[in-house]
């Protein structure tokens, strides 16, 4: 696979983990600053960018791997065939 499209898909992991934990801390403590429609809002909001941010790299993949047959990625398999 190409580095650019690894990149690409650890940056959407990493940013989906970011959002996850906003949200989950938008849940847990904005209710004391926020009032509890808003923070429940935001924190749907954040886990639903969370969502997409998991599935766009689940996407890219899959149209690599539909664009580009027999180009498995190098060293992927454990048993190695001459």
């Amino acid at each position: 696979m190409d580095e650019k499209l690894k990149r690409k898909i650890m940056l959407f992991y990493a940013g989906g983990i970011i959002n996850a934990l906003l949200g989950l801390f938008v849940l847990i403590e904005g209710l004391s600053f926020l009032p509890p429609d808003t923070a429940r809002t935001l924190g749907i909001i954040f886990f639903v960018f969370a969502a997409v941010d998991f599935y766009l790299p689940y996407s890219l993949k899959q149209r690599w791997l539909a664009n580009n047959p027999g180009k498995q990625e190098q060293g992927s398999d454990p048993v190695q065939r001459p």
